[in-house]
């Protein structure tokens, strides 16, 4: 999806940006022009994931954007609260929240150690809703203000919970952020609304899970970053609670080559579905094909307000 300038000079907030999906919203912003601010925990290079808030700052600045790194544990309030101070100072407001922290633990319940429960509702849940909630104010004084939480379809499916039921939560919990707050904030003009991934995307956290294996069969980041900017740069007062799904929306969007998107052309055909899609397969994992037309898991919801 081609850039059109409508982000230029927005200031973005942006959680979890030091690499993955949130880099990728980033970047694909920093080509408009955006101010980002790269609100993440990474200051230092880790051992096994890529990038830190410094090096996403300089890849931002390298695409046309203007960076402000910020050291941030979505847990902690008070470094919330000191990331919104230095953006509000450094670039005189926000405009949007791209909540997209997350952490992740496929396990059930007797292999789920509350410790890493916890971990998952602090990050995914409250720290969405702490981060969105600092940010509001300020949202309410922009002329273009979202928020979008990188989140599921509230899908009720039994199924997506009894094997992962911490994890499940603590995403839902994102997700009905978006459903509280479109109707809370629509009287403010900010529109509230989620993305995820049709299928498995390529991250760090997708090779924790699956290997090359699955890095193999899953499309790049840069799909959902697409759908951000689709999204970020449509009416707040007229796009607001919904639930994307990030190749059904680019496909209303007019975008048909989704080849481009996959890690290995070859295996195009063979892509894992995400999480939260349609019913939960009963053995293994689905697949589907890149083509989003010609896949049994295209939903076809009528994505009329946008």
């Amino acid at each position: 999806m081609e850039n059109t300038g409508k982000l230029s000079g927005k200031t973005l907030f942006i959680t979890g940006a030091s690499r993955g999906i949130g880099l990728a919203i980033a970047l694909k912003a920093a080509k408009d022009g955006a101010n980002i601010v790269l609100a993440a925990k990474t200051a230092k290079p880790h051992p096994k994931l890529p990038g830190t808030i410094y090096t996403a700052a300089a890849e931002v600045e390298k695409a046309g954007g203007k960076a402000l790194p910020c050291i941030v544990d979505v847990r902690d309030e008070k470094q919330i609260q000191e990331a919104v101070k230095k953006a509000v100072e450094k670039f005189g407001g926000i405009d949007i929240v791209v909540n997209n922290a997350s952490a992740i633990s496929m396990t059930g319940t007797l292999d789920t150690e509350m410790k890493r429960y916890d971990l998952m509702h602090n990050i995914n849940t409250r720290g969405t809703f702490l981060v969105s909630k600092e940010c509001i104010p300020y949202l309410q004084k922009s002329s273009h203000p979202h928020i979008l939480n990188i989140s599921p379809p509230l899908n009720m499916h039994p199924g997506w919970f009894s094997k992962n039921v911490a994890y499940t939560m603590a995403k839902y919990g994102m997700s009905m952020c978006v459903l509280g707050m479109s109707e809370e904030l629509e009287p403010f003009g900010i529109g509230v609304n989620a993305l995820w991934p049709k299928t498995a995307v390529g991250t760090a956290a997708t090779n924790m899970l699956g290997g090359d294996v699955m890095i193999n069969q899953s499309r790049k980041p840069e799909i959902m970053a697409d759908a951000a900017y689709a999204i970020l740069t449509s009416d707040p007062k007229t796009t607001t609670g919904n639930f994307f799904i990030d190749d059904e929306l680019l496909l209303k969007k007019g975008v048909t080559n989704f080849d481009q998107y996959c890690f290995n052309p070859e295996m195009k055909n063979e892509l894992f579905v995400d999480f939260f899609i349609g019913e939960p397969p009963m053995d293994g994992i689905a697949t589907c094909t890149s083509d989003p037309r010609q896949s049994p898991m295209y939903s076809k919801l009528l994505l009329n307000k946008l």
